[in-house]
């Protein structure tokens, strides 16, 4: 496959790869700059106890319902999909947005890594056989050519 083509196709081959890679991350700087939010979102019923006592996490970050997203039912929810529930120390229960999901992160993370395991060993296999194909071809011509 690739030792058929020409040097002229592998030069410009690699050169839109490389291109195309600078172009990919052009637009993803773009994005982590538009993209970062502060930490402080719109806490339900206005209340904010948590940044003057101290407080006690009683659910930690989990992503909103997906009723609680679309009716805006709980303001938290509408800015990052995440809430987590805190206790104030007056007995206050407050709920407010929160950026990341820690389980949700490590699926997604292991998901990701599964299938670049599963890409990688289909990818060294099949060029294992193309090898193997390649040095067959190559032992057929050598044996015509020595046989005639």
């Amino acid at each position: 496959m690739i030792e058929n083509l020409s040097k002229k196709r592998m030069v410009f081959g690699i050169s839109f790869l490389i291109l195309l890679t600078i172009v990919v991350l052009i637009i993803e700087s773009k994005w982590m700059k538009a993209g970062s939010r502060r930490q402080e979102f719109v806490i339900e019923n206005n209340s904010t106890c948590w940044k003057r006592e101290t407080y006690e996490v009683i659910k930690d970050c989990h992503p909103c319902t997906a009723f609680e997203i679309t009716s805006k039912s709980q303001g938290v929810c509408v800015h990052t999909h995440n809430k987590e529930v805190l206790k104030c120390i007056g007995g206050e229960i407050v709920t407010r947005s929160c950026d990341r999901v820690a389980w949700l992160d490590e699926r997604h993370f292991w998901s990701f890594q599964i299938s670049l395991t599963i890409i990688g060993t289909l990818s060294a296999a099949i060029s294992f056989l193309r090898q193997k194909t390649l040095n067959r071809r190559t032992m057929l011509k050598i044996q015509r050519e020595l046989g005639a």
